[in-house]
This record gives C-alpha cells, sequence and structure tokens, in this order.
C-alpha cells in the first residue's frame, strides 16, 4: 500500500497524519511516479493552517521529483523508468507515489540530483519568474530581497548576482546574515536589530532600490514600499507573517507612482510551453554552477509534521527535503 502525509481538519502541524492511500491506474493524460524526494515550502504550511482553501481530507506539498511507474492513455514524451520532477501540480506531493498530469512534469538532466531537483522546482522556477519575467533585471540594477537566506531566497540572489544585480537582503540572525551572503547578497541587514528602511537608504545612499521582493507580508510591506525607488515595483509573493492588510491604492501614488504586483508560479508555468522554457533556464544556470541549490535539513517524509515546525519556528535555512 501507499502511504502518504494528509489532514482531515486545518490547523498545526499536529493535524498532519500519516496514513494509506489508494493510488488508481493513471487516466488520459495522466502518469503515476514513485517519489524518491519531496520539497517542503512555506506556501504549503498555508494550505494546512486554513489560510489558502483546501477540500477536506486534503494532500499536501506541489513539488517532488521520483521515476515514472506508469503513463496513462495518449501520453507523449514519457515513460517508464524515467526520472523526473515538478513545481507546480495540485497538492499531494506529500506521498510514496501519485497521480500527476503530465504536461505538469519535466525530464531531470542525468546530473542533476532528485534531492536537488526537489529543493530547487517550485523556489527555482519561482526565481526564475520573479526576476526574469515579473521584472526583469538587467545589470547594474539594485534590488531589496527579504528572507535571503529562504529557499527562494537563495536561488534568487545568486541568480540576481549572476546577471549583475546588487543584491540587498534582509535575515534573521547573524548565522542566516552568514549564508545570505555566501550565495549572492551584497549587503545583509539583520531585521531583527536593525531598521531595514533606514539601512536601505543608507547603502543606497538615498537612491533606494528598483525593486523589493517581499515573501513576508504583513510585517514587512508598508516599510518595503519606503525602500523602493519612484516608478519602482514591490513584488509580493508571500505573506509568512500573514496577509497584508488592506490599504489604500492611493497610498502607491504617495510613495513615488509605485507598482504593485502579486503574482504567482502556477500562473507563469500554466502552460506547458512555459513551464518547459522556464525549467530549461533554471537547469542552465544550476548546470553552469551560477546557481547552487543548497539542500540544509532533510526529513523522512512521515515527519513532515516536524519538518513544518521547524519552517514555521524559523529554525531552518536554505531548502528542506522529504526523502520518501
Amino acid at each position: 500500500m501507499v502511504h502518504a502525509v494528509r489532514f482531515h481538519r486545518t490547523g498545526g502541524p499536529e493535524v498532519l497524519v500519516w496514513e494509506e492511500v489508494q493510488v488508481a491506474d493513471p487516466g488520459p493524460g495522466e502518469v503515476r511516479i514513485r517519489h524518491t524526494a519531496v520539497g517542503l515550502n512555506f506556501v504549503d504550511t498555508y494550505y494546512r493552517s486554513g489560510l489558502y482553501p483546501a477540500r477536506l481530507p486534503s494532500g499536501l506539498g506541489g513539488e517532488g521529483a521520483g521515476v515514472v511507474e506508469v503513463i496513462g492513455r495518449g501520453v507523449r514524451g514519457l515513460k517508464p523508468g524515467d526520472r523526473v520532477a515538478y513545481g507546480s501540480a495540485p497538492q499531494g506531493a506529500y506521498a510514496q507515489a501519485r497521480l500527476i498530469a503530465a504536461d505538469r512534469l519535466v525530464k531531470l538532466p542525468e546530473d542533476i540530483a532528485d534531492t536537488t531537483a526537489a529543493a530547487m522546482m517550485l523556489k527555482g522556477l519561482t526565481a526564475q519568474y520573479l526576476i526574469r519575467q515579473t521584472c526583469r533585471l538587467r545589470r547594474g540594477d539594485t534590488i531589496l530581497l527579504h528572507a535571503a537566506a529562504g529557499g527562494v531566497g537563495l536561488i534568487l540572489s545568486q541568480w540576481a548576482r549572476h546577471l549583475g544585480v546588487s543584491v540587498i537582503g534582509t535575515v534573521g540572525s547573524d548565522a542566516k546574515a552568514q549564508l545570505a551572503r555566501a550565495h549572492g547578497c551584497e549587503h545583509v541587514i539583520i531585521y531583527t536589530r536593525e531598521d531595514f528602511v533606514q539601512r536601505v537608504h543608507e547603502i543606497t545612499a538615498g537612491r533606494k532600490v528598483s525593486v523589493v521582493y517581499d515573501s513576508v507580508g504583513k510585517d514587512t510591506f508598508l516599510k518595503s514600499l519606503d525602500c523602493c525607488a519612484p516608478l519602482g515595483t514591490v513584488v509580493l509573493f508571500g505573506q509568512s507573517s500573514g496577509a497584508v492588510e488592506p490599504f489604500s491604492p492611493a497610498l502607491l501614488q504617495a510613495k513615488g507612482s509605485l507598482y504593485l504586483t502579486r503574482p504567482t508560479l502556477y500562473t507563469y508555468a500554466a502552460s506547458r510551453a512555459s513551464l518547459t522554457r522556464m525549467a530549461r533556464e533554471l537547469f542552465a544556470v544550476v548546470q553552469s554552477g551560477a546557481v547552487k541549490v543548497p539542500v540544509n535539513q532533510t526529513y523522512p517524509l512521515q515527519e513532515a509534521a516536524r519538518a513544518q515546525a521547524d519552517l514555521e519556528a524559523r529554525r531552518t535555512t536554505g531548502a528542506t527535503v522529504l526523502l520518501v
């Protein structure tokens, strides 16, 4: 029998249970994969807590790597035994095996390990759309990146540095500051003891930054606006501290005719063509060595509750992978 981590009610990590599930044969356009590694992401906690809606009982997780077991009718380009990965799929990755639409899968290059793939697909594809599509960064740009020692942060900062961009990162501790510097941040602000608005003004000699990447939300959003140069862009792509409270759009005018966007990976990677193009670019920068994907924590899949508790308590850095 196949086991999976699921939840029957919303709440804290304690609602996650390890239970037997049935995995049927794949239907048309579907593939059954056997997972080898599953990525842990903060968005997983949003579904578990009820912040994002889920139909109960529900599986969890949208990122994983594994091996194709069976293909359904009409599937082209994949066969049993292929190593594959995904980062933009419906919830259900926290499982030993699952069904998934074939058009959500990409084949893995031989030189990218399963654990690396599970750590980088959602986070790396997120970094791709943030710096190559939402705001196409160019050499000489200066950006502010919150949670710079997190999974997305470590990939995004390396990639941005590779493009010739100056990255100012915020972190919560000295250890995380060291990690952020080692992965592309030119300047690091420890927000627990420094005013990041004041420090951004000092670092940029009052010019501020062209783009702010904010995955923290409630605790940082209004101050993020104060770090953005006139006509700059604030990219809100997460809310680890809670949802941003309602505000008047006139505030964007008052802060310098700023742009604000709330993008998601699922929109950018909605088409098969977009997904494969984004994945190719991600694989290329990883294979070149320009972007390294540190897997700093691993947990057995059945200990997903402990992994999520550590994630929410900010006891993790970089990427965390659940081993199957």
